[in-house]
């Protein structure tokens, strides 16, 4: 290896360093005191000694969200009574004058102020093409409309959907303001299909007078008055994520017109994860799932199943919502238990989720008909305020139906809902441990308007209800400390950073297989397989089902643990996240099946089928797409039905990396030895060895030394005969994530308030040196670099400091130039 080559490689090797980081604020004083009410101690720590002089240059600053958009947006939209009354035309002067009305005398005061129309509010277009208010519903203009909810100091929104009418294009009108453009000069040729209801043809951006038609467009919405525009059929997403139909073009033309005139920006609907940061460039906001409607006109607006089918969509896209962009989850229906198709308590929980999520809270109910629970669910003080903080809260596991959510608030205190999404009345607990909170915690019921107390570890909500929740307000006491993870809302970046990329390191756990017998008692043990294969079987919570899922028990097919889960519609999709080597799509193959998208970590790999002829039998558990040879870390496998009558999920074979050497071995109680392994990793990761959840005692049951570990035979013989599997737990990443750059100046900083911090990384051999400032001063360079990748290893840290505001930031520098601040930037 050369030495250029290797200064390269200790340049990029910071960024898992910087990347990892958990910043841990010690707080001195409850969150929400200001700077003056403790006392300002001097600095004492070793660490800021000696100070140097020179601030940090000045970072790269990311473009300012847009000003409309700092919080998530609250009001009322038009489509589930739509649906519910089965009358598309709902949507008459009248009744969105009575919404309004209805509005402003009882929501508004809590923050409600948008009256959102949705599809139908225009059935033909004007001379120059664009869409034009019906004149049958608006008899005296849409205007007029607008016009009152804006005296009731509300705000108007429309809808539309890409691409452009065949009528339209064929009667090739001129475009408003543009001189020898017309609508039929920019349709994209051949002609293509612009939405997922094949309404339209697309729009060729790369002809000029198709950005003007746009314009036009917003021009006069913007006339009207029109505050908001909900954008329905983005692809990828709206069940179609195969680039068949792509309309970000359409996406980026609107943004560039919309935000000259100040107008929002909604996005919709069920849009495709893997094109985030499209989505956060020209949005400020996106649906993330299907309708929450369950089109049972005339009986509910909404069911728990579409409820509860959020929950991992919440847990996908928390950390990609922030001042001027937010993830929808769709209408809000819980203002009427005559018309929700929700409990009391499911009600309470679909408000909770809205509120933790940051997702903008839109009312789907007659406004008219609201009833008191509805209304003060709507309006709780509290509870309205925790989703206009606009700190999504993510899970700490969704492994489980008893789930606890986060989320670190800029005043130093936590949002905590516990859900029990089960099927009985529970008890949940939020360790302290699990949000990155050490010490002891104030707890106040939000719901209830009550405080319950300071806690020192933990909080149990007791008794639960069945689909129940309870939203807490952890306010950390003097001498705690919190540790953020590198997703979190309060840790900024400024530069070119990335998220993961495959330098992430996860923590993990390989089996060892031992097979334990007695020759001579006449048990002798065989070699046992391997453990690195893990099924995942279809109901396993981890799972996201998109779309109307079902489960099927007991079929009796040769299924897998005798159950599948099944759907019907076109564009229903699952996703899993693991972490391996490998993956095998297991399902089955059968004339009721068709074809199948597979995308792995957001790239398309192919269509499968998994149909065949008719009056073929079925064929059970058949892997009809699998990947091998992976680089060890984290992947997504996601399934798109593309045809067919059905597409199943029965499981998922996922491949372990191979962390062990070997990963199988054999005890002879007749004949005891130690059993020697070698450990593909730092033995420094090695956390724990357990046997059916036991931990074995290092020292006692095994030994560590270097990268070889050492199973005792004392500890083996007390075993029964048989195979057993003695879990290798390893360290790894906080939250199995990092963020990474590779450019030289990029910085990651927290401002925090408290007495200390600390910066908690990885090191690796290819990893160089970072500058560390306090307060804008450079207070250290810390290197990174070490023999073998070690994660959790504190990178800095200081203590003493003066009780009050502070910010630390961390600057990844040149190898040669770390510590001479006359030569920091790049």
């Amino acid at each position: 290896m050369t030495r250029q080559t290797r200064a390269r490689r200790g340049l990029t090797a910071l960024v898992a360093t910087i990347a990892a980081l958990g910043l841990v604020a010690a707080a001195a004083a409850p969150a929400g005191a200001s700077p003056t009410d403790t006392p300002t101690p001097t600095p004492t720590s070793a660490a800021t000694a000696a100070p140097a002089t020179a601030p940090a240059s000045a970072p790269t600053t990311a473009p300012a969200p847009d000003a409309w958009a700092l919080k998530p947006y609250m009001g009322w939209s038009s489509y589930s009574m739509q649906v519910y009354t089965g009358n598309p035309k709902w949507i008459t002067a009248d009744q969105l004058i009575a919404q309004s009305d209805a509005m402003h005398a009882k929501l508004q005061k809590a923050g409600y102020n948008y009256i959102n129309v949705d599809s139908g509010w225009t059935d033909h277009v004007d001379a120059n093409g664009r869409p034009a208010p019906s004149d049958t519903l608006y008899p005296q203009g849409l205007k007029k409309v607008i016009d009152h909810v804006h005296a009731n100091g509300q705000k108007f929104g429309v809808y539309l959907i890409p691409g452009i009418s065949p009528d339209v294009y064929e009667k090739a009108y001129p475009i408003a303001n543009a001189p020898g453009c017309t609508t039929h000069d920019i349709v994209k040729q051949p002609l293509q299909q612009a939405d997922y209801w094949k309404i339209g043809y697309r729009i060729d951006f790369t002809n000029p007078c198709a950005q003007k038609y746009v314009d036009s467009i917003a021009d006069q919405l913007s006339a009207w008055g029109v505050n908001f525009l909900k954008f329905d059929s983005v692809t990828p997403g709206s069940g179609v994520s195969d680039l068949s139909l792509d309309a970000r073009d359409d996406v980026a033309a609107w943004s560039k017109a919309l935000k000259k005139r100040g107008i929002w920006f909604e996005l919709s609907w069920a849009l495709d994860i893997n094109y985030a940061d499209t989505w956060k460039q020209y949005a400020n906001g996106w649906r993330v799932e299907w309708d929450v409607e369950c089109y049972c006109a005339g009986v509910a607006l909404t069911q728990w199943d579409n409820i509860a089918r959020l929950f991992p969509r919440a847990a996908d896209w928390w950390r990609h919502a922030g001042p001027g962009g937010w993830n929808d989850f769709d209408s809000l229906d819980v203002g009427n238990g005559t018309m929700d198709g929700l409990t009391q308590d499911e009600r309470r929980t679909a408000t909770t989720l809205w509120a933790i999520s940051a997702a903008p809270m839109y009312v789907g109910n007659d406004l008219t008909k609201l009833d008191q629970f509805g209304v003060d669910l709507l309006t709780n003080r509290e509870v309205v305020a925790v989703n206009q903080t606009g700190t999504p809260a993510q899970p700490v596991s969704t492994s489980t139906d008893k789930q606890v959510w986060y989320a670190p608030n800029a005043d130093g205190s936590y949002t905590v809902a516990l859900f029990n999404l089960g099927r009985t009345d529970s008890d949940i607990t939020a360790n302290w441990s699990d949000l990155g909170l050490t010490g002891a915690a104030s707890v106040r019921d939000l719901w209830a308007g009550k405080d319950l107390g300071t806690f020192a570890s933990k909080f149990t909500g007791q008794t639960i209800p069945i689909h129940g929740v309870r939203l807490l307000k952890v306010t950390p006491q003097k001498g705690s400390t919190m540790a953020l993870n590198d997703d979190a809302q309060r840790v900024t970046y400024d530069g070119s950073w990335t998220r993961n990329g495959g330098n992430e390191v996860p923590a993990t756990t390989q089996p060892l297989q031992v097979a334990v017998g007695n020759s001579s008692a006449g048990q002798v043990p065989t070699p046992p397989a391997s453990g690195r294969i893990v099924a995942v079987n279809d109901d396993d919570p981890a799972i996201a089902y998109s779309g109307s899922w079902g489960q099927s028990r007991g079929r009796g097919f040769g299924d897998y643990k005798d159950d599948v889960h099944y759907v019907e519609g076109d564009g229903s999709s699952f996703q899993y996240t693991f972490t391996g080597t490998g993956i095998d799509y297991v399902t089955e193959l059968d004339e009721s099946q068709g074809d199948v998208d597979v995308y792995l970590d957001g790239q398309f790999q192919k269509t499968v089928s998994t149909g065949r002829d008719a009056g073929q039998p079925r064929q059970a558990q058949q892997a009809v797409w699998s990947v091998s040879d992976l680089p060890n870390g984290s992947h997504t496998l996601r399934v798109v039905k593309k045809s067919g009558s059905y597409m199943l999920v029965d499981k998922l074979d996922v491949t372990l990396a191979s962390l062990l050497q070997p990963d199988t071995a054999v005890f002879d109680k007749a004949k005891p030895a130690d059993v020697p392994v070698t450990l593909l990793r730092d033995g420094g990761e090695l956390a724990s060895i357990t046997n059916s959840g036991a931990a074995l005692k290092r020292g006692t049951d095994y030994s560590v030394s270097g990268t070889t570990v050492t199973i005792r035979s004392s500890y083996l013989a007390g075993l029964a005969d048989g195979t057993v599997a003695l879990g290798f737990q390893f360290r790894g990443d906080a939250h199995d994530d990092i963020h990474a750059t590779a450019k030289n100046g990029d910085t990651v900083g927290l401002a925090f308030r408290g007495t200390g911090v600390s910066c908690i990384g990885a090191t690796s051999p290819d990893q160089g040196k970072a500058e560390v400032y306090l307060d804008g001063k450079l207070v250290k360079t810390v290197d990174t670099h070490s023999d073998s990748r070690r994660t959790g290893q504190t990178l800095f840290s200081v203590s003493g400091l003066r009780d009050g505001d502070h910010r630390i930031s961390v600057k990844k520098c040149r190898v040669t130039c770390c510590g001479k601040t006359s030569s920091s930037t790049p």
